[in-house]
């Protein structure tokens, strides 16, 4: 059976030699007829600014990101390499009801990361990667939005800053992972962070 490896692989090239070999594990890829299982929990996700809840509701809906603040709750993933895209659903069981973050990490010809959120895809962010005290770095270098079958991408001036952080937590070793969004003179707007444990199984769906 031939092995698929992750863009987040290609993207790290022989970087992905300097991390924990579960992490790894995490970022290379998933074999055809497997799937990447993550079991944890979220510290805290989502905004702080009550006034922004509204504006995030429609992307709540859609699988974006979540309207609200929350703080412990229990996580679910589940990662399939699917035509050399990286296909992640994350479930949350907050507190009205389960709900699922849609993602899709592809590469691009000159080696960045886009990665495609809702169902359907409605935000992508592309990405500068690189690794850093063991820890995988993402930082987004262009935001956008998708209108039918455009995708629009919000002038720099104005774009969110998306930084994601993932490494083994050396204190649980469990992965850690810490995403933040900050808009231009508004400062943080979203963010989560949390643990999880990771194991490869066998694809029942």
């Amino acid at each position: 059976m031939e092995f698929s490896a992750s863009p987040y692989a290609r993207a790290l090239g022989s970087q992905l030699h300097q991390l924990h070999p579960s992490l790894q594990s995490y970022f290379s890829g998933v074999a055809p007829g497997r799937v990447g299982i993550g079991e944890g929990n979220f510290e805290r996700i989502g905004t702080r600014r009550r006034w922004l809840v509204p504006f995030l509701r429609p992307l709540q809906r859609l699988g974006v990101l979540v309207a609200g603040w929350h703080t412990g709750i229990p996580l679910r993933v589940e990662n399939r390499v699917v035509a050399g895209r990286a296909v992640a659903k994350r479930t949350l069981r907050l507190p009205g009801g389960d709900w699922t973050m849609h993602d899709s990490v592809g590469l691009t010809p000159n080696g960045r990361l886009v990665d495609s959120l809702g169902a359907p895809a409605t935000v992508s962010a592309a990405f500068d990667t690189r690794v850093a005290d063991g820890a995988v770095l993402l930082r987004s270098r262009a935001v956008g939005l998708r209108l039918g079958r455009l995708r629009v991408w919000i002038p720099g001036v104005l774009s969110p800053v998306v930084r994601l952080r993932e490494a083994r937590d050396s204190a649980t070793e469990a992965q850690r992972v810490d995403v933040t969004i900050d808009l231009p003179l508004i400062g943080r707007v979203y963010e989560y962070g949390g643990t999880f444990t990771y194991r490869i199984e066998e694809d029942e769906r």
